[in-house]
């Protein structure tokens, strides 16, 4: 790796362990250190990698290969590390807001999504080709998908998927082999022999494909992956036909980079054979994909180089500040390491070491190291001196979250809610289309009590008669929430806030019910609005979030 010049390591740096070692840092911790490094030949372990960052990647790989939630106990069976450490790194990545604990299960929150939303802003290409995908998808009434090189892999970066029975289940951030794939050949046509011996041990070492989660294990050993790479390379474009599992096609044009003239990213159209064969496929949808391709290619050509955005504020004070609140239970190296992730975004693509220190407020000591520890584990690349994260980043959470719900985003600050105030809450959305308006419930959480409001998701309600509906009929009216006073229900009182999406368009309600006789309207507005306000803003948070490269439904 490029770097300044540094002195050696200091003797504590981590170094790698014999089977059955361990950490002389950390007596409870198992010997090697887990490296969630899924590809053949690995380098070992570098001296001046941050260990409790490797073991924090590892956590947070093992939520994301299980579908985002995983007992303390399955965690300690997934990543090879004592409880006690599990413990640690869990109460480490809650506290900055990356997973949340679910009674005895860790779940990933969405704000560990800022993270693969650094690597998708510094890319740029689902910024400014999303809005071609989605209109091509629309066109067609089929998925759409653009898909970057990872290794000897494809990630895809954007999904435009239809709402059917039968559809396909993509997320952005799955990593597939790119053998199985439409995209892998148009990418392979570009690999060096290196590449292609890699790729080759890859297959050897792991037959199943079982460092692909997201794909079903392979069905046969047979495959002319070379000869459809050489193929690719002559005819631009290259077809899946039914190579991941029987019954799904696909058709791909590469987007080449205006500059380089490589492949920047593959866009696909994705069907069934009971929809289109995959010479169906060939003939009639490929002319339309091409010429969405060579909109996506003056898209790129022509956009302005993006303004740096601001880089993030305050990193290193806040992992001080939680490391003397939670004393030992706070893996500081951990939180300062993955502040170093955020640092990159739109603008800042390439960033040389001092940038990183200087946006995260680290020591260049600080950051170096952990630049190296995301360097070994594929995260980061290094060129020239400057650095950038690689499409890896989103294995780190993204893939489970970017298929989430407004409900699901919503369901964990309704619990809290509701436990704060001992009242039920819910959240609501409006009926497109209903005159008069009506809202319809998409989650709620019920109170402990014995009189309590029974109104289940899915309920619709006339908006004017309900806090929920005033909120978002006139959210912008002072003093900017809602009360409805006993007008659906003769003892139903209730308040509410709207929910504002990123561009601040109020697009849901969150509301706590009572019973008149227990909260007076000066009650609602003086010891419940605070909290309420305050977990519409978790929740807001949450939604912009998930929301930056990903659509979230309302329903």
């Amino acid at each position: 790796m490029t770097t300044p010049a540094s002195p050696a390591a200091p003797p504590h740096a981590p170094r790698e362990q014999p089977p059955g070692a361990r950490d002389p840092r950390d007596p409870h911790g198992p010997g090697p250190v887990p490296v969630p490094v899924p590809f053949p030949g690995s380098d070992p372990v570098p001296a001046e990698a941050v260990a409790p960052l490797l073991r924090g990647v590892a956590v947070l790989t093992a939520l994301t290969e299980a579908g985002g939630t995983l007992s303390a106990s399955a965690l300690e069976r997934q990543t090879g590390l004592a409880r006690s450490t599990v413990d640690r790194i869990s109460a480490t990545l809650a506290r900055a807001g990356y997973v949340r604990q679910d009674g005895r299960d860790t779940v990933l929150a969405p704000r560990v999504m800022e993270l693969g939303n650094a690597y998708l802003a510094a890319l740029r290409l689902p910024a400014l080709l999303d809005a071609h995908a989605d209109a091509l998808a629309d066109e067609l009434d089929e998925s759409v998908s653009l898909a970057v090189r990872d290794r000897d892999g494809i990630r895809f970066i954007h999904q435009a998927t239809r709402r059917r029975a039968m559809s396909v289940s993509f997320r952005i951030g799955d990593l597939l082999p790119a053998e199985r794939t439409a995209p892998g050949p148009l990418f392979a046509a570009e690999w060096t022999e290196p590449e292609w011996a890699a790729w080759r041990a890859r297959r050897a070492a792991d037959p199943a494909d079982a460092g692909f989660p997201a794909v079903p294990p392979r069905a046969t050993t047979a495959d002319d992956f070379e000869a459809r790479a050489d193929r690719a390379r002559g005819d631009g474009w290259a077809l899946d036909d039914q190579l991941i599992e029987p019954g799904l096609v696909a058709v791909s044009v590469p987007v080449r980079d205006p500059a380089t003239g490589r492949v920047a990213c593959v866009a696909s159209v994705v069907s069934h054979t009971s929809r289109h064969t995959a010479a169906d496929l060939r003939a009639t949808l490929l002319p339309r994909l091409r010429t969405a391709v060579t909109a996506m290619e003056t898209e790129l050509r022509e956009a302005p180089p993006p303004p740096p955005g601001p880089p993030p504020a305050g990193l290193a004070a806040w992992t001080t500040a939680s490391k003397h609140e939670l004393g030992r239970d706070f893996v500081e190296s951990l939180a300062r390491g993955l502040t170093v992730l955020t640092a990159f975004g739109e603008g800042r693509a390439a960033l040389t070491l001092t940038d990183v220190a200087t946006a995260t407020g680290l020591a260049r000591a600080t950051a170096r190291r952990a630049l190296i520890t995301y360097e070994h584990l594929g995260l980061v690349t290094a060129r020239d001196r400057t650095f950038s994260l690689t499409p890896r980043v989103l294995s780190l959470g993204y893939p489970p979250l970017s298929r989430t719900t407004l409900a699901r985003l919503a369901a964990p600050h309704l619990r809290a809610l509701t436990d704060r105030l001992h009242e039920p809450a819910a959240l609501a959305v409006p009926v497109p289309g209903t005159d008069p308006a009506e809202i319809q419930y998409i989650a709620t959480a019920a109170a402990s009590r014995v009189l309590t409001v029974d109104i289940t998701v899915g309920t619709r309600l006339p908006a004017a008669r309900t806090s929920l509906g005033r909120a978002l009929l006139t959210p912008d009216d002072p003093p900017g929430y809602a009360l409805a006073d006993e007008e659906l229900e003769s003892g139903l009182r209730s308040i509410a806030v709207p929910v504002r999406d990123r561009t601040g368009r109020p697009v849901a309600a969150l509301n706590v019910a009572t019973h008149a006789a227990r909260r007076t309207l000066a009650g609602c507005v003086t010891d419940v609005l605070p909290h309420l306000r305050a977990a519409a803003d978790h929740l807001q948070t949450d939604l912009r979030t998930a929301s930056r490269f990903t659509r979230i439904p309302l329903t």
